[in-house]
Formats: structure tokens, C-alpha cells, sequence
């Protein structure tokens, strides 16, 4: 039986700035389906980003963060002969683009003592420096897929 086709959805740019990418991340935010909930949080991040880097466009620094917390491998179990194997795969572009977006909502949120807005900021901030919490989780992944280069060739 064959698999169900997997559907692309097209995602509505963003009301402020106009970009899909802001959307995107915006809708990972999101929870409970509470959107303007985290549509505001997200644009008082950029505002303080705008306010603590006057020099820099806020969505630069968005976009710098998540390119530079994409990661470019990653390793996937696969079990061959009864054993199973962590096997080092190159990351597809969308792909890249969602694990940078859930592992910097994941890091904001696990600070805590400061509003979601400002830990979103520092997060963007230390990540587009390549500095944080979710540039060390794309490390880690780093290090994992290279330490497991001689299964490589379990990858087809």
C-alpha cells in the first residue's frame, strides 16, 4: 500500500515585516493555536533587538540566528543485522530551517526569570554571534554525526 503524499501547505508572509520565514517561526511558537499570543511576543523580541543593537536591522539578526543554528548533518538510527546504527546524514533546507527554529524556542524557553520576548532576543542576539544554547545543540549534533563517520556507508 502506498504512503499518503505529503502536502506542502503555502504559509501566508507575515502582516508586519512581509516575510515568510518570520511566519513560519512564528506558527513554531505558537501554543494552543494562540497566534497573536506569539505574534506579539515575536515582534517585542524584534524590538528589542532593535532596541539593544541600534546599528543592525532586527530582521538581519533573525535571519543571521537561524542560519547560523541550521545544521548542516545529523545522524538517523538505522538498524542493520539486528543492530542498530547512528548514521550521519546530510540535512535537507527545510529541514535545516525547522530544527534552527524549534532548538531556539527550546532554548528561550528553558531560560527562565525574564519574559519570553527578551530570552527570544537574547537567544537571537547570542546565536546570530554564533555563541548560546542552540548553537551548542547544533555542535552536539556536529560532533555526534562526526564521531559516527565510519557508518556513513549505511546510508542509502
Amino acid at each position: 500500500m502506498r504512503r499518503k503524499r505529503n502536502y506542502k501547505r503555502e504559509i501566508m508572509p507575515d502582516p508586519k515585516f512581509g516575510d515568510e520565514t518570520l511566519s513560519k517561526f512564528i506558527n513554531h511558537l505558537m501554543i494552543g493555536g494562540k497566534k497573536s499570543t506569539a505574534r506579539a511576543c515575536m515582534y517585542d523580541a524584534l524590538g528589542e533587538i532593535a532596541k539593544i543593537q541600534k546599528t543592525e536591522d532586527p530582521m538581519a539578526v533573525f535571519k543571521a540566528a537561524l542560519e547560523n543554528v541550521g545544521p548542516q548533518v545529523e545522524v538517523k538510527s538505522r538498524r542493520v543485522g539486528g543492530a542498530n546504527y547512528q548514521v550521519p546524514r546530510e540535512v535537507r533546507g527545510d529541514r535545516r530551517m525547522t530544527l534552527a527554529m524549534r532548538w531556539i524556542i527550546a532554548a528561550s524557553r528553558a531560560k527562565k526569570g525574564k519574559p519570553i520576548s527578551k530570552r527570544l532576543a537574547d537567544e537571537f542576539m547570542l546565536a546570530s554571534k554564533n555563541e548560546g544554547t542552540a548553537i551548542k545543540k547544533k555542535l552536539d549534533t556536529h560532533r555526534m554525526a562526526e564521531a559516527n563517520k565510519a557508518f556513513a556507508h549505511f546510508a542509502w
